[in-house]
């Protein structure tokens, strides 16, 4: 008779299966008559007859199926972790964690509320809350909050004001290193079997400085050197061919920003150019950090260039062909730190 896995039958069926086979050889039928006759193994038959002979005929009662339940979160408990999450990180909260993993959610809660879960029950957790694996975003010790808010809902407003009444056009700029060696995207491989890319050991690198605005334009210069107060002041000259009016360019704090001979570059412009500055250590809220980004991903990372020649060559290429597009261009605001520029 074919052997059947009686974890299959539904609880009192196994229960019946059970009681069945152990009447059988209590009567007198041998172990082996009797999983020939029901069709289970003879090993879990023995299972069952010490079973009954140990805890009698409640041992061989049916139990509930499915995965046990162990210890829950009440529901306030449940939402101050996910406050803890949303709010800190896990060394603001005294844990050996940077990341916020599911060992460092199952140690807070240890912690706190002393209920001791499992990893795959934080993982449903997490997954019930919203929460999904993702890769952080760097922000700096050193930024200042205040000046970020000052930013967003004074400065940043009055320099809009300020363009509407001289219509002028507002720029972002940002520059940008850029090395051979730098890799971005997967391939596929047979499994154990890491693909090999052939490239040059040599590594060398190129420099960029753009700018861009929320209708769609697009600025840029690709270097070899050091960026200097020259190389930007040929950029800015560049960038006023572009315009027939004046031109409101925001930057960060860079030294070469606010060199003076920057600054006396500027003022022989008679009021043309006009340089503001974002908060200190806040790239996320610089619109041009997303056409970085994009630079990164899909000009340097996914190819191999075998000189500096042909890598500047393979940037600038892609950075035309971003030109033609400004409605690419115009979907870097869309990203959530810079919505406040898209208008």
């Amino acid at each position: 008779m074919k052997i059947k896995d009686a974890r299959s039958l539904p609880a009192i069926a196994q229960e019946d299966l059970r009681r069945k086979v152990v009447k059988a050889v209590e009567e007198g039928m041998t172990q082996v008559e009797a999983a020939a006759l029901f069709g289970v193994t003879r090993q879990t038959i023995g299972k069952w007859i010490t079973l009954y002979r140990t805890t009698g005929s409640r041992g061989l009662k049916a139990h509930r199926q499915g995965r046990p339940k162990g210890r829950s979160l009440a529901p306030w408990q449940a939402a101050q972790t996910v406050r803890a999450i949303t709010d800190r990180c896990p060394d603001q909260m005294k844990l050996p964690f940077y990341l916020w993993t599911r060992e460092a959610v199952a140690q807070l809660i240890a912690e706190r509320y002393g209920v001791v879960l499992s990893v795959w029950t934080i993982g449903r957790y997490l997954r019930q809350w919203g929460f999904t694996p993702q890769k952080p975003l760097r922000r700096a010790f050193e930024q200042d909050p205040q000046a970020v808010r000052q930013w967003l809902d004074n400065d940043y407003p009055a320099i809009q004001a300020e363009a509407k009444k001289q219509k002028a056009q507002i720029y972002w700029g940002d520059e940008m290193g850029m090395r051979s060696d730098h890799q971005t995207g997967t391939t596929y491989g047979r499994k154990g079997q890491t693909p090999v890319i052939a490239g040059t050991g040599k590594r060398f690198r190129c420099n960029m400085i753009s700018a861009i605005t929320n209708r769609g334009k697009l600025a840029f210069m690709i270097y070899p050197q050091s960026f200097t107060a020259p190389v930007f002041t040929t950029f800015l000259r560049r960038l006023l061919r572009q315009e027939k009016g004046k031109l409101f360019l925001i930057v960060d704090g860079h030294p070469v920003h606010r060199s003076k001979e920057t600054k006396n570059w500027i003022a022989k412009q008679k009021g043309r150019v006009h340089l503001f500055f974002l908060p200190g250590y806040s790239p996320e809220l610089n619109p041009d950090e997303m056409l970085n980004n994009d630079v990164k991903s899909n000009a340097v990372g996914r190819k191999r260039p075998a000189n500096q020649g042909e890598m500047m060559q393979n940037v600038r290429s892609f950075l035309r062909s971003r030109q033609k597009q400004p409605e690419r261009v115009k979907c870097y605001f869309h990203e959530k730190h810079v919505q406040y520029a898209a208008l």
